[in-house]
């Protein structure tokens, strides 16, 4: 059972998918250091990126390890019967650098959507 807020996690699946579909940046020459990055290159310093991690940061902790697990269930590493196994380990495995590792995770928001319907919860639950 999740017990991170559905309305949170659909915010942060919408956030994932944004950052997700935008292109890598395009390379600037040096004398174009003046060149602003476009909304939709994935910078480090993207507005989407950054609100995907201060959606990610604003979780409290067992929300947040919870997210990975269940990334990891939709990503294939176990299925919905371990979901228990998967929240231990990934309590054991969380660090300060969660929002981050999410956030740089391919797939994130299709992950995020398989474990969650995994789970019991389809996406119309998730939709804000």
């Amino acid at each position: 059972m999740l017990t991170v807020p559905l309305e949170q996690l659909g915010y942060i699946i919408e956030k994932a998918r944004e950052y997700g579909a935008e292109v890598p940046p395009a390379n600037v020459a040096p004398d174009e250091a003046e060149h602003e990055h476009s909304i939709l290159e994935a910078t480090v310093d993207n507005p989407t990126r950054r609100e995907l991690i201060e959606a990610i940061r604003g979780l409290n902790e067992d929300h947040r390890i919870e997210l990975i697990a269940l990334m990891w269930l939709g990503r294939g590493d176990a299925d919905a019967s371990e979901w228990g196994s998967l929240k231990r380990l990934a309590g054991e495995r969380h660090n300060r650098r969660d929002a981050s590792y999410l956030a740089g995770t391919p797939l994130l928001a299709d992950y995020l959507e398989e474990g969650a319907a995994a789970l019991g919860y389809p996406m119309e639950t998730l939709e804000r």
